[in-house]
Parts: structure tokens; C-alpha cells; sequence
């Protein structure tokens, strides 16, 4: 068992709408609002920076736990897991599988929304440690950025909701921590352990984004709670309401010609 002193602001567990031992920061919902994928872009500078340097490894086992543990949303695997369910099915269609072990088609539940996070580092010297990423490189790394001793003061995140129906962006919110001294950073970055249980709960960075994350979640579930749509006059996705100059004869001309 862990100590306790390593626990972050995502706690305990989740097994369908029940859940141990959950942080009382946590904000929660009497009944789910739908399905959710959380969804990384892997190819972000901050994930590189979060995977890479700081070896935390990715943010989607934290945030399915503090979604599940919160009921606003039932969690639908969308990550590597999804390889293995593709896998069974393979299985199942090439005649491997034992009778009766239903994997036919038709059973997967689809993903009402999808959730996405991010992050922005900063520091207490320069404008923060975001200052660096419009030169980061694959190859070059962050040197630019985290050159020497650094004390990191703050993570930012933000997390976005968008619906796969529509594609519209349903809601966004930010949160932070702030004032988390993280030390010498060739220290922190070449001992940190990676994972959820290692990294993220015995590092200081990483108590500090699980944290950020948690302010970020509870925002969200403030306003999803209180979600009224939004409407725009004549329909979502009908040319809008700012006139464009010649647009209407522009139209007016294709019908003409049959187009």
C-alpha cells in the first residue's frame, strides 16, 4: 500500500455508479449526462513534454477515474483497449471463440461526447514554461525552455467537451495549481516514476496537474449541470447570421445554372 502522503486530488475507486474513498473536492452528479471518450492529441507539445521530460506518462487513467467517480458521465474506452475488443471480435468472426460467448455485433456503446485535455506550464521567471513551446522540436527537446534550475509555479489545463454527433463544442473549462515548488528540474525529470500510481502520485509535478485537472473537471461539471444549448437564428450550420457581401446572389446564380 502507498503512503499516504503520496495521494493526489484523484483518490480511491469507481465500479459502475459507486465509488470509495473519492475526494470530497470532487463535484458530482445525481445522473449521468451520456457517454464520454476521453481523447489526448498525442502530438501536442504538452503531451510530449508530459510523456517525455517529465516521464508522467497520459492524463486518461486520471481523468476516467475522476469521471466515473463524479456519475456525470458513463466512460466508453476508446484508447488501447479498444485494439483488444477489436481483437475478440476478429476471434469471434474467424470461428475461434467458444459458443456462447457473445460478441456479435451490434453490442458496443457509442460515445455521445468526446473530452479532450491540455496543458500550460509556467514558472515563476520568464512568462512561464509555455514561453518555450513555440521552439520545441522532437529532436531538440525543450532545452530552450528548461535550461538549468527552474521552480514551476503553476499547471493550467483545460478540458473540452464536443459532441460526435454534431461536432459541436458543448463546453470548456480551465483550471490550475498554483504554487508547487518542483525544484531543480534535471532532478525531478531523470527520477520520476512513470504511470499513474508512480509519477503522478510521488511527484510533485505530478500532484500538481492531477490537482490542476481536478479544478479544470469540477469546473465543467458546474456547468454541464446548468448546460442550456445554444441557439442561433435559423439553425446551427445554415450560413450564419454574419452576412457576407454578394453571398446571397453568389447562391442566387448556381440555382440559375442548375447547380
Amino acid at each position: 500500500m502507498g503512503s499516504p502522503d503520496a495521494k493526489t486530488t484523484a483518490t480511491g475507486s469507481a465500479a459502475g455508479s459507486t465509488t470509495d474513498n473519492a475526494s470530497s473536492q470532487l463535484e458530482k452528479c445525481s445522473s449521468s449526462l451520456g457517454t464520454v471518450a476521453v481523447v489526448e492529441d498525442t502530438h501536442a507539445p504538452w503531451y510530449g513534454i508530459l510523456t517525455g521530460q517529465m516521464k508522467l506518462g497520459s492524463t486518461t487513467p486520471v481523468l476516467k477515474l475522476l469521471i466515473q467517480q463524479s456519475n456525470c458521465f458513463v466512460v466508453v474506452d476508446r484508447g488501447r483497449a479498444m485494439n483488444n475488443m477489436m481483437q475478440e471480435r476478429a476471434l469471434a468472426d474467424s470461428g475461434e471463440l467458444r459458443k456462447g460467448s457473445k460478441f456479435g455485433k451490434g453490442q458496443m456503446v457509442s460515445a455521445d461526447y468526446s473530452m479532450s485535455p491540455s496543458i500550460t506550464f509556467s514558472n515563476n521567471n520568464a512568462g512561464g514554461m509555455a514561453g518555450g513551446l513555440g521552439g520545441y522540436s522532437r529532436s531538440a527537446g525543450i532545452l530552450g525552455a528548461i535550461a538549468g534550475s527552474m521552480n514551476v509555479k503553476e499547471a493550467s489545463t483545460l478540458l473540452t467537451l464536443v459532441d460526435n454527433r454534431s461536432g459541436v463544442q458543448l463546453a470548456a473549462a480551465e483550471g490550475s495549481a498554483k504554487n508547487m515548488d518542483f525544484g531543480a528540474m534535471g532532478a525531478l525529470f531523470g527520477g520520476a516514476a512513470g504511470g499513474v500510481g508512480g509519477g503522478y502520485a510521488n511527484t510533485a509535478e505530478g500532484k500538481v496537474i492531477v490537482a490542476a485537472f481536478t479544478d479544470s473537471y469540477n469546473n465543467m461539471v458546474r456547468a454541464v449541470r446548468n448546460y442550456k444549448a445554444q441557439e442561433i437564428r435559423g439553425g446551427l450550420g445554415t450560413g450564419g447570421n454574419l452576412g457576407v457581401q454578394g453571398a446571397s446572389e453568389a447562391q442566387g446564380s448556381k440555382k440559375k445554372g442548375g447547380k
